[in-house]
């Protein structure tokens, strides 16, 4: 969601700090400032695109050796100036914060901070830190343990980044359910919420863990774990060198993220595979070195995830029950974890997010835990994140960086990851012979040429936008596995395009739906060549009869004749248990066609953040 980026060197910092919040530009944001010192704290904000932060900065001559810079999505207060970060402790700009996540018991503290004397400003939990911070200094007048004990205070998640006017030659930075990060360069040390914000000066990142507090200066940094509330000893956190490029963050020849994120598919689900795809079988090491004993104990699936990485796991269901056959409870994060759901000491836990850091899916593999749950497994497409560190067994997806908002890659290589795990788990339940686990490999080797066929509908598709983009509403179907598809283009149509779309399994049609069906509604149909294709044909029929609208995406042989308001676009022959992979690929298309259309936002749809890191 927000992001965050600080710096503090032996040179002007603020191309530094622009060049950041361009990089953290996908994260979503409707706000953006920075500060810095020059004999004082100078201060810059503005509403909108970071672009404009920069016409003011070049404005006002803004520089400095210090500085910390935010781009804000709202969660308290509406987007405005007053409202954006970084935030002051007063009129005197004594204390500078920014801030990502939220503050759970800001409005205890700001009732506290008001009897005190402290004025504020604006609508955000942000600046009650930053008051807090100015409070404490009073007691103990140094900014590290006044953060310290400020963090102690707080309850709910964040990332924090604080300097000081009277000591300008430091940057306090502080973690708790919130991604954070130290870069140590050459020339200076660094803080930011992501990585990519700092490949522009080093690519040695250390990844604060939960309660750390650390000090930043130009020549280095200390860490503190302020874990168990209270000021504790220097800890070591280990330098990483980040394998992340340069190459891998850029737009390339592509108009968009989304569009290059959705050609990248083929390459990308290939990485994901690539231990398998040479292999002569497939082996449960490749979820951890204690996967095959933890697997062999299991007899219950339990999966949590949001948006996305939800449709990823229902279809995970599917493959699970049918091959596998393992019972499978498929849980949105947000729900589960205000549930008293019954534990069972055999349920494998997983967790899937693409960044790792979504607030709500972290919150409920914590809770499973707590419930009695023992093993866990994530799903994840970033290496340093906290669901990686928090899980007992793991798969790394290796999509590569998304930076669109609306995910593509990532769900693809999860779907990819989650049929791997189901062959492993029904090999060793004895569901799969030798032959058909050979089937399978064969189908995952070819799969990155069969999505590289999927994406050749795109002209096809870009004519279709043409009709969609002046539509207010869309219903999408599917039936069996392919109805999460469904629910997955559902969710990409209204994340860019804005037009109001719903999914729903076909049969539901005829119990209420169906009173939505005219002319002006479109309904887009997944329609390949499985044992469902009968019903879903019969579904069709109900919504031709009505005036309906059809666009139907189908395999070569499922036999449904184009007509007069009946639209079919055709992929390749019935891929199987990998023919939910493949339908993907023209949902993603469309929704992306008729977001060109409309002139949207393609990247950064609004009111939309791409890492969740609030509940």
């Amino acid at each position: 969601m927000c992001g965050i980026i600080g710096a503090i060197a032996n040179a002007n910092v603020v191309p530094v700090l622009l060049e950041g919040l361009l990089r953290l530009e996908y994260r979503g944001y409707d706000s953006a400032g920075l500060v810095v010192t020059n004999h004082g704290l100078q201060r810059v904000r503005t509403t909108g695109r970071v672009t404009e932060l920069s016409k003011l900065v070049a404005q006002q001559k803004t520089e400095g050796f210090a500085g910390i810079a935010h781009t804000r999505w709202a969660t308290h207060g509406e987007p405005s100036e007053r409202n954006a970060h970084p935030h002051f402790s007063g009129e005197d700009s004594r204390i500078a914060v920014v801030h990502n996540g939220i503050i759970e018991n800001h409005e205890a503290i700001r009732l506290h901070l008001r009897n005190k004397g402290f004025e504020f400003l604006s609508d955000t939990d942000t600046e009650v830190i930053a008051h807090l911070v100015a409070f404490n200094l009073r007691q103990v007048t140094d900014l590290f343990k006044a953060v310290c004990m400020s963090v102690a205070e707080l309850q709910g998640a964040y990332a924090i980044a604080v300097m000081e006017e009277a000591h300008p030659e430091r940057i306090i930075a502080a973690r708790n359910g919130a991604p954070l990060l130290i870069g140590v360069g050459k020339n200076g040390t660094y803080v930011a919420s992501d990585t990519s914000a700092l490949l522009q000066t080093t690519r040695d990142i250390i990844y604060l863990e939960e309660g750390d507090v650390a000090e930043l200066n130009s020549h280095g940094y200390r860490i503190v774990s302020c874990l168990h509330n209270q000021l504790g000893e220097a800890v070591h956190r280990t330098i990483h060198e980040s394998n992340l490029s340069n190459e891998a963050i850029e737009l390339g020849p592509y108009a968009h993220y989304m569009q290059k994120e959705i050609f990248e598919q083929p390459s990308a689900v290939a990485n994901t595979l690539e231990m398998v795809l040479n292999a002569q079988s497939i082996s449960p090491n490749l979820f951890g070195s204690e996967a095959e004993k933890i697997f062999s104990k299991t007899n219950h699936i339990l999966i949590l995830a949001c948006g996305t990485s939800y449709h990823a796991g229902l279809v995970a269901r599917y493959w699970l029950e049918t091959v596998a056959g393992m019972s499978c409870n498929v849980e949105i994060a947000s729900e589960y974890r205000y549930r008293d759901p019954i534990a069972d000491e055999n349920t494998l836990v997983i967790g899937i997010s693409q960044s790792g850091e979504t607030a709500d899916t972290l919150a409920a593999l914590s809770y499973a835990k707590k419930l009695g749950h023992q093993h866990n497994l994530a799903i994840c497409n970033v290496p340093e994140s906290a669901l990686i560190r928090q899980a007992n067994l793991r798969f790394l997806t290796r999509a590569g960086p998304e930076i669109g908002v609306a995910s593509t890659k990532a769900f693809t290589t999860q779907l990819a990851s989650l049929l791997l795990l189901t062959v492993t788990l029904a090999k060793m339940r004895h569901k799969l012979s030798l032959g058909d686990e050979q089937k399978i490999i064969a189908a995952l080797r070819h799969l990155p040429v069969a999505l590289q066929h999927a994406l050749q509908v795109e002209p096809q598709v870009k004519i279709w936008a043409k009709s969609f983009a002046q539509k207010r509403h869309a219903l999408f179907l599917g039936r069996g596995v392919h109805y999460p598809i469904a629910m997955e283009g559902a969710l990409k149509l209204k994340e860019i395009s804005y037009i109001h779309a719903e999914a729903y399994a076909a049969g539901e049609l005829k119990h209420g739906p169906l009173a939505l069906v005219d002319s002006e509604m479109p309904v887009v149909a997944i329609a390949p060549n499985d044992q469902l294709l009968g019903k879903l044909k019969s579904n069709l029929q109900e919504v031709h009869a009505r005036g309906g609208e059809l666009y139907v995406f189908a395999d070569a042989d499922s036999q449904i004749t184009q007509s007069e308001n009946l639209h079919v676009i055709r992929l390749a022959e019935h891929a199987g248990l990998l023919s939910p992979i493949l339908h993907t690929i023209p949902l993603q298309l469309l929704a992306y066609h008729v977001a060109l259309e409309k002139g949207t936002d393609v990247d950064k749809p609004r009111n939309l953040a791409k890492a969740v890191t609030v509940e």
